[in-house]
């Protein structure tokens, strides 16, 4: 028992000491008698810190949209058994038979052709020889052929039992005012983009946000915001402050559509090169990329990205609905569609 009392005495001793330490008037360290301020310190871990505020921020918003995407899946699995069930009473078949008959008959295989283009797609991706591989292509895109025939007849029922959902779908609120933006200013649909003008994925989906633009142009406000992966792209931030160089001359957009347009000439004498060629004022924008006053601008949509969610890019809040990496036209569209069917349905 003594020596129980001992050890937590030697225990509260060294707690007490490690607290005087840590809150010396003087500082948070010596060395021959200079000290070391809490102040120089907290400048030290400034830029560490910063980090691991924009990861927590990240890690909050990543874990509801991880929630909100576990209760859109169950919704959409309860509400497609639902239908399944209903529509297989009404036919007075099993659900069973009614699948076999409407998906599993109705599949296509897929052709060698296309197995081969998807393999010439994915190689790089793809670490085992074709002739191995095919087998494994085409039971993948057989499988996918049959996932999208499931969600062509479950839409059709969706529209034949007037399904309504009222799951409100997760939103974050992306500031929009003062930022590069192109389309009416009363568009329903607002995408907000969070680019890096070096990242090839960007550079992926620039065509595709061009032809959405094109196909929605009455009905879509896109606004850019900067999110520059500088570990990973050494010309990204330079490329971002040219932008908004070029944004203070109101040629933001004409800039943005040729770094997009050329990703391997970013360096700061092709950015100045681009100034001269698009008859830009070369010494604001000299002065204006020069002196570097637009990384704070770039720094706060870095930390609003981050507490948004955004991790890497490109990535989209279309009405303030989170869509991640370069992705493909159609999955645009469905959620564009989907905002207009909402919009609708509150008028």
């Amino acid at each position: 028992m003594k020596v129980h009392r001992v050890l937590i005495l030697l225990a509260l001793l060294s707690f007490s000491r490690l607290a005087f330490s840590q809150t010396n008037p003087k500082g948070v360290a010596e060395i021959s008698g200079q000290f070391i301020t809490q102040e120089e310190l907290n400048q030290a871990a400034a830029n560490d810190l910063k980090g691991l505020e924009s990861k927590r921020l990240q890690n909050d918003a990543t874990l509801a949209q991880d929630k909100q995407e576990i209760m859109t899946k169950a919704l959409d699995e309860l509400v497609a058994n639902k239908l399944i069930e209903t529509e297989a009473k009404k036919q007075n078949i099993a659900p069973e038979k009614l699948l076999e008959s409407e998906v599993d008959n109705k599949v296509k295989a897929p052709t060698e052709a296309e197995a081969d283009a998807f393999y010439e797609a994915n190689k790089a991706r793809i670490p085992i020889p074709k002739e191995q591989a095919m087998p494994q292509v085409m039971g993948y895109l057989l499988e996918r052929n049959r996932d999208q025939t499931r969600e062509a007849f479950i839409k059709r029922l969706k529209k034949d039992y007037g399904y309504k959902s009222y799951l409100e779908p997760l939103r974050i609120n992306i500031e929009t005012a003062g930022y590069p933006t192109i389309g009416p200013a009363n568009a329903p649909i607002t995408i907000v983009e969070f680019s890096d003008f070096e990242c090839p994925f960007c550079g992926g989906l620039f065509p595709t946000l061009k032809q959405v633009e094109k196909d929605y142009a009455d009905k879509l406000r896109v606004v850019y915001r900067q999110f520059p992966l500088n570990s990973i792209h050494p010309h990204a931030e330079k490329a971002a402050e040219a932008a908004l160089c070029a944004f203070e001359q109101q040629h933001f957009w004409e800039f943005h559509d040729s770094m997009f347009s050329n990703q391997r000439e970013l360096n700061v004498d092709d950015l100045k090169k681009r100034a001269v060629d698009m008859k830009l004022d070369t010494q604001k924008f000299n002065e204006c990329i020069d002196s570097r006053r637009e990384v704070p601008a770039i720094q706060k949509d870095i930390q609003e990205g981050a507490r948004a969610g955004v991790t890497g890019t490109p990535a989209m809040f279309i009405n303030g609905r989170f869509l991640s990496g370069n992705q493909p036209y159609q999955a645009i569209k469905d959620m564009i569609e989907d905002e207009l069917e909402r919009k609708q349905a509150e008028q």
